[in-house]
């Protein structure tokens, strides 16, 4: 797809199609931007489980006309039993199984804290309706997608005697066909009790109490307790200023801080021309710079060694640009970080506009499927270190690193633009590809999210840390990279998952909405 979508009573984009549609519909009800990405973020839950679930974390930008950007952090927090005596006699903590969900899921309280936002707009939709399309698909069925089949069968051997993994997403033992219909009755129940009760119940509610008394009884450290503390957090989003643009991202645990660095640094590179050398190598340098900064910073948000918004200074971006040869690569690589996850942007009539992660981490995150309630459990806390004096040791209550970081820039001739990926330490590659060639290179939107990606590092169980290129690439551009010093990975894909699933909007002030899919996704672009 190479036509940028349009549409002029809002538009919702996700990475599968009945997702975008959820959304779609609640904005043709009358619904705003939060009511439907709440209807799509269910949605996904149900329908894309290998990269997310209710039992996972979520982050919100959210976008009224006139006023600044609000930001949700709804990343739950490691357990009160979870601290280094847990975890005796292992070196790390494991990556799949009950030990690996150690934190509480937080996206459903972000879903209820964004509603909040958002009650001053007009009639709320009902919950029942909000979740209506969720609960359908769990109930009645989903065609598993290419993705999933090939996800479960790539990561089996971790994943199967994970405690309800392959009573939930095995078929006789075995990954599903693509095809195979998926159905999810626990999760149905849930979600409709969840409807009926509200989205608190999830913490303090009947689901918590089966939430808390199933984890102790698998053997995570997570208990009722530890859901009941909880609750998602309004927080001040990070800004750099370009040129012609501010754009927000989330401030730490997560990894946004890179993703405006990459930006601010490559503004000041002097690039004029996109798609050729100058451009993917400068975006690569100004990655490697920013990626050493977050991994020095990026922390708990209540212990932080420095102020993140002081590496989005001015001086402070002009300082690392100036470090960037325009013709040679830095050496790499440095550590890495898997990840697997889904974003999503919505816009509706009145211009409001919502940037949208939701994750469980790696892909079905810990594999732990609560056969109560049907949820499965992230494992986001294994971004934790055992090691007392790392950045992001565990200690009950922290919060983890993470990798999601939702996008949205405020254009300074009133373009509204929300954007983001999934993919892990591809997301702030992928959104600065993806921002510079709309906003820079002056492509179509659709272009800019199509077009041919790279990565640097590793993600989705990769174990190399090269500059990964999808198959479309001219190979004189290739040669190229390789002549400046970067250790090119060619891909076999022309479209590959392993670049994340992209998306993005753009609300122009006279009220046209552009949307643009991912190809390497099973999205679509739902107007209004």
């Amino acid at each position: 797809m190479i036509h940028t979508l349009t549409a002029l009573g809002g538009m919702q984009v996700a990475p599968h199609h009945l997702a975008a549609q959820a959304g779609r519909d609640v904005l043709r009800d009358g619904g705003n931007a939060v009511e439907a990405m709440v209807a799509a973020a269910s949605t996904i839950a149900v329908v894309y489980p290998h990269m997310n679930a209710i039992g996972g974390d979520g982050f919100w930008l959210i976008h009224e006309p006139g006023k600044p950007p609000v930001a949700i952090d709804a990343c739950g927090f490691a357990a009160g039993l979870a601290d280094r005596q847990f975890y005796a006699g292992v070196d790390a903590i494991p990556a799949r199984g009950p030990k690996a969900a150690l934190t509480v899921a937080g996206t459903v309280g972000g879903w209820a804290r964004a509603l909040e936002v958002a009650a001053g707009w007009g009639p709320a939709l009902p919950l029942s309706r909000l979740l209506g399309d969720a609960i359908r698909h769990a109930r009645d069925g989903v065609a598993v997608t290419a993705s999933q089949s090939a996800l479960t069968r790539s990561k089996l051997e971790g994943l199967k005697d994970a405690p309800g993994f392959a009573d939930t997403f095995l078929v006789d033992g075995q990954p599903p066909a693509v095809g195979h219909i998926l159905r999810q009755p626990a999760l149905a129940r849930t979600l409709a009790t969840l409807a009926e009760r509200g989205l608190d119940d999830f913490y303090r509610g009947e689901i918590g109490a089966l939430i808390g008394a199933e984890l102790e009884r698998v053997g995570s450290p997570v208990r009722t307790s530890d859901l009941a503390a909880y609750a998602a957090q309004i927080v001040e989003p990070l800004a750099v200023r370009l040129a012609d643009s501010t754009v927000y991202n989330l401030p730490p645990p997560t990894q946004g801080l890179a993703a405006l660095m990459i930006l601010g640094i490559f503004e000041r590179l002097g690039i004029t021309e996109g798609e050729g050398f100058a451009h993917v190598h400068g975006l690569v340098e100004s990655t490697k710079r920013a990626f050493r900064v977050r991994d020095k910073v990026v922390t708990d948000p209540r212990r932080l060694p420095a102020d993140p918004r002081s590496f989005l200074s001015a001086a402070a971006l002009d300082q690392r640009a100036a470090d960037i040869d325009p013709t040679r690569a830095l050496p790499w690589p440095d550590p890495a970080a898997p990840g697997d996850t889904i974003w999503m942007g919505a816009v509706d009539r009145e211009g409001r506009a919502v940037s949208f992660i939701q994750s469980v981490y790696w892909e079905f995150g810990s594999g732990v499927v609560l056969q109560d309630t049907g949820i499965t459990w992230q494992n986001r806390g294994t971004s934790f270190s055992l090691d007392p004096a790392a950045l992001n040791a565990l200690e009950p209550s922290r919060k983890p690193f993470h990798t999601l970081n939702p996008s949205l820039a405020l254009f300074d001739d009133g373009r509204v633009m929300p954007y983001g990926t999934m993919g892990g330490e591809g997301q702030p590659q992928t959104q600065a590809a993806v921002f510079t060639r709309y906003a820079r290179f002056g492509q179509p939107l659709q272009q800019a999210v199509s077009a041919p990606r790279w990565l640097l590092g590793r993600t989705w169980g990769d174990i190399t840390t090269t500059l990964k290129l999808e198959s479309r690439f001219d190979p004189a551009l290739v040669q190229a990279l390789r002549d400046a010093g970067h250790d090119v990975e060619m891909l076999n894909e022309a479209y590959s998952d392993t670049m994340g699933h992209a998306g993005a909007l753009v609300r122009h002030p006279h009220g046209l909405i552009e949307g643009a899919v991912d190809p390497r996704s099973d999205g679509v672009v739902a107007g209004v």
